[in-house]
């Protein structure tokens, strides 16, 4: 029987249907591990390739970058051999060039100004009213960034496993209904200014005159996007700000609980676009694009030798490292 040693990756899901993704991404599940008390996270445990993996859920209806920390840190606490972790799940995308929708995936990269998240909600207001963002976050784990290079290589050769992958769960009839992807009719973009009509989860309120016009895409596989993820304590919603926020800081989308990890934590962001981080949000798009984050992390674990990981430091001794430094310094 496998220990709490043996497990060398973590994965933090925001919502149930995030978690329901990686458990169906899972090539083995493991029996449960006894927690010591004071850790109060419930866990996955399984297997995806040579990777042993732990999956932990964020308790339901909490959620941000403080909820985020307290579930690493306990899931740290319990498997002390975690190399590095991935958050990945859903969020809103920013419309923009690169033509992202609803299903595609955007996965953080490092930039020269940014290390591949950064939280829009944290710093001061300076001179003239102008907010200056504070602090910088780490950037994710070297072992993967390199097998995300690989990754980028097979896709360019259309090598890609995604769709292979997601036909395998959507084959399944009693997953279909919650995994399947919706009609394109569901991918609404509105004009940024322009609010949602009701209180009802769809748009059938809303003026249609105000839809954006976009040229359809030859089939429904994912697009995956590299680029800066921003993160932020309250849910985004406001077509405007969200594109004044783009325009800013660069960033490809919106999502909640990453700052509270990467402050931290070698970790990587990996999201499944759901909404356009407006308005005129629809749950319809969650389990499709929970699904599409869960293939991507899965096919990305394909290609990551398990000699790198083991080879890794762990996440405790680094933080144990960076905790020696602050106490030198001061």
């Amino acid at each position: 029987m496998l220990s709490h040693e043996d497990y060398t990756v973590g994965w933090i899901c925001a919502l149930p249907v995030e978690v329901a993704a990686a458990k169906a991404m899972l090539v083995d599940v493991h029996a449960d591990l006894s927690i010591p008390p004071n850790d109060h996270n419930t866990y996955i445990l399984g297997r995806i390739g040579p990777h042993n993996i732990v999956v932990a859920c964020l308790p339901v209806g909490v959620y941000g970058t403080t909820s985020a920390t307290t579930v690493a840190s306990q899931m740290l606490s319990s498997f002390g051999s975690v190399r590095f972790g991935l958050m990945a799940g859903i969020g809103g995308g920013v419309p923009s060039e690169a033509d992202i929708q609803p299903g595609d995936i955007v996965v953080s990269k490092p930039t020269k100004a940014f290390r591949g998240v950064v939280q829009y909600d944290h710093g001061k207001i300076v001179r003239e009213g102008r907010f200056e963002r504070a602090g910088a976050l780490n950037k994710p784990p070297q072992v993967l960034l390199t097998a995300i290079a690989k990754l980028q290589a097979n896709h360019m050769l259309d090598e890609s496993q995604i769709p292979i992958y997601l036909s395998r769960i959507t084959a399944n009839p009693l997953k279909m209904s919650m995994f399947a992807h919706p009609s394109q009719q569901e991918d609404q973009l509105f004009q940024a200014e322009y609010e949602h009509i009701g209180l009802e989860d769809t748009c059938g309120h809303c003026d249609v005159s105000k839809l954006l016009a976009r040229p359809a895409r030859p089939t429904n596989n994912p697009m995956v996007h590299y680029g800066l993820i921003t993160s932020g304590n309250q849910v985004m919603k406001h077509g405007a700000t969200r594109n004044r926020l783009a325009q800013e800081l660069g960033v490809l989308r919106f999502e909640m609980e990453a700052a509270g990890l990467m402050d931290h934590f070698p970790f990587l962001v990996i999201r499944g676009i759901c909404d356009y981080a407006d308005s005129h949000k629809d749950k319809q798009w969650q389990g499709y694009v929970a699904t599409t984050a869960a293939a991507y992390t899965k096919e990305l674990f394909s290609v990551v030798p398990a000699s790198q990981v083991t080879k890794a430091p762990t996440i405790a001794a680094i933080t144990s490292e960076a905790s020696k430094s602050l106490l030198s310094d001061s």
